[in-house]
C-alpha cells in the first residue's frame, strides 16, 4: 500500500475547532485499509469536558465503529503532539502509528513532558512520526492564541 498522509484532513478539523472557539487541534483515525474511520477536533469548551481532546474524540468514534476498545491496526494523524492523557489513551487503544504535526514543549506527552511511551509502564508503544505539516499546524495554533490575546482587555 502506498503511504498517504491524512494530515490535511486533521488540519481541516483543527480549523473547524478554532471556528468554534476551541484550541485548534484536529485528529483523524485511519483503519487498516487506509480508509478514514473517524475525524474530530477539540470540543472541551463546547462539551464542558476536559477530556474532549481531538484524539480522545476520534478514538471514541473509531472504537465505537470497530466495536472494540482496541484499534491495533489503526493509525492516528493529529495536528499537535498528544498530551500525556491522550498518549496514554492511544497506548490503551493499541494504536499502531501516530503521526503528529507541531511539537508541544509545554504540554506534550510524547517527545516532551511525561514522554508516556518511554516508561516501563507503557503496555504498548506505537510508532511515532513527528513534524508532519508541523509548520502549518504550529502557525494555526500561534494565530489562534495571538487573536485571543488581542481580544482580552488590557
Amino acid at each position: 500500500m502506498v503511504f498517504k498522509s491524512h494530515m490535511q484532513q486533521a488540519l481541516a478539523e483543527a480549523r473547524a475547532a478554532a471556528d468554534r472557539g476551541e484550541v485548534p487541534v484536529g485528529a483523524v483515525v485511519v483503519g487498516p485499509d487506509g480508509a478514514v474511520v473517524a475525524v474530530a477536533g477539540n470540543r472541551t469548551r463546547e462539551l464542558n469536558d476536559p477530556t474532549a481532546h481531538a484524539e480522545i474524540m476520534a478514538l471514541r468514534a473509531a472504537c465505537a465503529q470497530a466495536g472494540s476498545e482496541r484499534l491495533p491496526d489503526h493509525d492516528l494523524y493529529v495536528t499537535l503532539e498528544p498530551c500525556a492523557m491522550c498518549a496514554a489513551a492511544l497506548a490503551a487503544a493499541r494504536i499502531r502509528r501516530i503521526y503528529y504535526g507541531a511539537a508541544d514543549p509545554k504540554s506534550g506527552g510524547v517527545a516532551h513532558g511525561a514522554r508516556v511511551f518511554s516508561h516501563a509502564q507503557a503496555h504498548h508503544v506505537p510508532e511515532v512520526y513527528d513534524g508532519i505539516a508541523g509548520e502549518e499546524a504550529a502557525a494555526l495554533l500561534k494565530a489562534f492564541f495571538e487573536a485571543r490575546r488581542q481580544d482580552k482587555p488590557g
